[in-house]
């Protein structure tokens, strides 16, 4: 009996610190891993998401960028990671595309969601002096005959890509012929378009801004729903041609599959305040990203529309892994 009674206390003691150390949640350094190499987008949005987490939190935020595979090794070791609350990710767009395309068995639902904070969808770009004055113009062209509309905007089978066949899949025009130039970066595709080789270039327009600003490319739309307030003046797809488009790059927080709820609840908090302060608006608003912000069943919800949208692209694309 007595035996007994001393494991029983054993166990309630036990379950106490279990309790008291999770209510303490983190009493220790916390691992943030970032798939993408350092000075990228993705490293710069992750970095001040952990600065300001260690000051929510109260724990150093060590950084890991963990590259290769586009992003599968990052993504792969995240989700491999003890789902503790000690080692959480920046988790990108690419989760989206990995399984459609057979690069990786992984989407979204092999993760914790903790929350949103960056999107941004491609924009369309064209020469100062392109005969394409509009989106109605360059769509007109493209469902002429879209093998004769040379575009670019980095890898075969990445977001812009995606997004450039989507276009014309939407436009009616067979996707299977759409021209497109692969490269290693939006960089080297802005400069194509620049140098007058190619006609279109497809790109988040803080890669294109200087070649903006300096007169040499034009924005014609955006591919998106809804008005970037950084550039008013640039129309989404939906006010240009009346058409609905769901790809846009994204960034979250995430961590391995099983986290605790508290813990969760605790790391979601923190990132609403941090993605909804004037301090993150004015980081991201300088290196015009878009700040969205959407949380627990909102943010898996933005997952599923978007997987279901990249994988319809990479389908009609015939898009499969090397």
């Amino acid at each position: 009996m007595k035996t007994v009674k001393t494991l029983a206390a054993a166990l309630a003691a036990t379950l106490m610190m279990a309790g008291s150390a999770m209510a303490q949640y983190p009493d220790r350094p916390i691992e943030l891993i970032i798939p993408w190499a350092a000075g990228g987008g993705t490293d710069a949005t992750g970095r001040i998401i952990a600065t300001m987490l260690e000051e929510k939190l109260g724990q150093p935020i060590t950084v890991n960028n963990r590259t290769g595979g586009g992003g599968i090794v990052g993504h792969e070791a995240i989700k491999a990671a003890n789902p503790d609350g000690y080692t959480l990710g920046i988790i990108t767009t690419e989760l989206s595309m990995y399984k459609a395309v057979g690069s990786a068995d992984m989407t979204y639902e092999d993760f914790t969601l903790i929350g949103l904070f960056n999107a941004d969808p491609s924009a369309v770009f064209v020469r100062a002096d392109s005969p394409y004055q509009s989106m109605q113009d360059l769509a007109e062209a493209v469902k002429a005959d879209p093998a004769a509309v040379k575009a670019s905007g980095a890898n075969f089978g990445g977001l812009n890509h995606l997004s450039w066949v989507s276009l014309v899949q939407l436009l009616g025009a067979p996707a299977d012929k759409a021209f497109w130039v692969p490269t290693d970066g939006a960089t080297p595709s802005l400069q194509l378009l620049a140098s007058g080789a190619i006609d279109v270039a497809v790109s988040q327009f803080p890669e294109a801004q200087s070649l903006v600003d300096a007169g040499e490319i034009r924005a014609l739309g955006f591919l998106g729903n809804e008005v970037n307030p950084k550039q008013p003046n640039v129309p989404p797809i939906t006010d240009a041609l009346g058409l609905e488009f769901s790809i846009a790059g994204w960034r979250g927080l995430g961590g391995p599959k099983g986290m605790p709820e508290d813990v969760v609840t605790k790391l979601s908090t923190a990132l609403d305040e941090i993605v909804n302060s004037e301090e993150f608006a004015t980081f991201m608003d300088g290196r015009n990203y878009g700040v969205v912000w959407e949380g627990g069943a909102d943010f898996e919800n933005y997952l599923k529309t978007r997987g279901e949208a990249f994988a319809t692209a990479i389908s009609t694309a015939g898009i499969t892994a090397q």
